[in-house]
């Protein structure tokens, strides 16, 4: 099924055989833009084939002495650059629930992994929704933890100040005790922070949950929101106060989000010249510009339009207007986060405004870009996030409901999506 999938790549690579631990007979697929040392590391691009990681990342290491099996490396959009997985350079990876459809993205193979049934959990990273949003159009759940809780030391950079790394799984359970494998300060991650996870039993009660009316007021597909509001129901049935939330800096993070990314990957991606890492153009009698422009011509289109967006963005002359402007904004939703979170304890919305699309359905990019409306906000707040299915459309495809709590608020997501899936089965069903 993983070959018609195209969901793992390196497809010759022979498991990492766990031992004793909290995760041994667990079997993790690990997404492409992550460092497994003696594996190959190309985060979906031609630049990077034939690369050899040197060295573990550190949520590697962390799998390795919990007793985890590595099973191989899943596909995704170049550099975790897409909504779709369709971005590869070694060619889209198909929703196990419909094979006409994409997976999601950038963590398209990580979440297909799990969905088909070829691990029992798998990482991904997510930037702007590339776990969630995934996770969501593969019936799966996904957290996005805290920026910072879990190290970045050996993920392939897309945009620093945004990136982290978290696990996927068929039930919340099995992702919390990945999560809490994974999660810790880092010394070789200077952006981490002391956090160790301390599950929680959460009466549901006692809990407020807000609506943010600017993200339901979005066009969201009929059956999502249908969906959505019987998980939101569940939580009244259970004595949840449900309120509607104001957070006005969100209208804006969609487009803070597509300065700041691009303006960071271009710096990131600035290392990838031809002299450094596994590919190089050299022609004879070639000019050092020459062979970094030849060179870099490997990248694929998506990857060049965001590198071209972001030092556009970062140059003399327009970093004010642009880069700092959304930077400004991302300190404006950080402080909107804080602030509906003194009122309340965690926010419920859509992961997802469509149902999983069909290959080639969205190449206008700006549509592409759309994808992210839901789950941007929460990258840009640094605040953690969490997809779990709570129900299915008429033509038998995943629908996510996104819970998103303070910082440092993992516990919570976790606990009440544990509650709700020892009631409902949405997370136990599995593509025919």
């Amino acid at each position: 099924m993983s070959e018609d999938l195209n969901i793992f790549l390196h497809k010759d690579l022979k498991p990492i055989e766990g031992g004793e631990g909290v995760l041994s007979g667990l079997k993790i697929a690990i997404k492409d833009n992550i460092l497994v040392r003696d594996w190959p590391a190309t985060a979906g691009s031609k630049i990077l084939e034939g690369f050899i990681a040197p060295y573990d990342a550190t949520v590697i290491r962390r799998l390795k002495e919990s007793g985890a099996t590595l099973v191989g490396k899943t596909n995704l959009d170049e550099f975790a650059m897409g909504s779709s997985t369709e971005n590869s350079a070694f060619g889209p990876t198909k929703n196990p629930w419909d094979i006409k459809r994409v997976p999601g993205g950038s963590s398209g193979g990580s979440a297909a992994a799990v969905a088909a049934d070829l691990c029992d959990a798998s990482l991904g990273s997510d930037t702007g929704g590339s776990i969630r949003q995934p996770a969501a159009f593969c019936g799966v759940t996904g957290l996005k933890p805290t920026y910072g809780s879990v190290s970045r030391y050996g993920l392939i950079a897309l945009a620093s100040s945004l990136d982290v790394i978290g696990p996927m799984a068929r039930d919340a359970e099995t992702v919390e005790k990945v999560f809490s494998v994974i999660s810790g300060a880092d010394n070789n991650d200077q952006t981490t922070f002391e956090y160790t996870y301390r599950p929680v039993e959460t009466d549901l009660s006692k809990l407020k949950v807000g609506l943010p009316k600017e993200l339901w007021e979005l066009s969201i597909d009929p059956e999502i929101k249908i969906a959505v509001r019987s998980f939101v129901d569940w939580l009244a049935d259970k004595g949840a106060k449900i309120v509607d939330v104001s957070l006005p800096s969100v209208v804006y993070a969609l487009p803070a989000y597509y300065v700041i990314l691009p303006a960071e990957a271009s710096a990131n991606l600035s290392r990838y010249d031809g002299i450094r890492y596994r590919q190089s153009v050299v022609k004879d009698g070639q000019k050092l510009l020459e062979r970094y422009m030849d060179t870099r011509s490997l990248f694929g289109a998506e990857v060049k339009r965001r590198i071209l967006i972001g030092t556009f963005a970062l140059s003399v002359g327009h970093y004010d207007a642009y880069y700092q402007t959304a930077v400004n904004v991302k300190a404006k939703i950080t402080a909107d986060h804080e602030r509906v979170f003194q009122e309340i304890d965690l926010l419920l919305t859509p992961t997802t405004p469509t149902l999983p699309f069909e290959f080639g359905a969205k190449s206008d990019p700006v549509e592409m870009y759309q994808s992210d409306l839901m789950t941007v906000a929460a990258n840009l707040a640094g605040v953690p996030g969490l997809s779990l299915p709570c129900g299915f459309s008429q033509s038998n495809l995943p629908i996510g409901a996104q819970l998103i709590a303070a910082s440092s608020g993992e516990n919570l997501l976790l606990s009440v999506a544990k509650q709700y899936q020892m009631e409902t089965d949405w997370h136990t069903r599995k593509p025919n």
